[in-house]
């Protein structure tokens, strides 16, 4: 066999691979760029909603349910509650003398630099949540009544 036919025969079939595949890369070349398109344009994955963005930040700690202390108090109803009087949660003395009332506000605070609002609260490691559209749907879920 001639090399001129080996390279004939070569070519032919590179030609039929991309025949075969031409709608296929650009199409696969469109599906990896739209995320990294739609990011360049501002766009953002909406925020989850409060039950699931609570269970993901804050339900290793704290509980909905009324009662239910672990680690951190339970959460139930804490929209108008006193800062640091959950019955039956032992709480730091910086929480204990805040003085003040949740609103949704003071508790979007919170959750995003706990030390900025209460200095010498005992929710350690917990930094705070940086997440904007995270912190509002927790705060709305916080603030429903659950």
């Amino acid at each position: 066999m001639s090399p001129r036919v080996a390279t004939v025969d070569t070519n032919a079939r590179i030609g039929k691979f991309v025949r075969r595949f031409a709608f296929s890369i650009p199409l696969a070349l469109f599906i990896l760029a739209a995320p990294h398109h739609a990011r360049a344009q501002g766009a953002v994955s909406p925020p989850a909603d409060g039950q699931t963005a609570f269970n993901n930040s804050c339900r290793t700690c704290h509980s909905m349910d009324a009662g239910d202390n672990r680690l951190g108090p339970s959460l139930h109803g804490i929209v108008g509650k006193k800062a640091g009087t959950t019955e039956g949660y032992q709480f730091s003395s910086a929480l204990k003398g805040a003085g003040f009332e949740w609103t949704k506000d003071k508790l979007a605070a919170f959750i995003e630099s706990p030390e900025a609002v209460v200095p010498g609260n005992n929710m350690k490691p917990y930094a705070g949540l940086t997440d904007k559209a995270t912190r509002d749907a927790i705060v709305a879920f916080l603030g429903d009544g659950n």
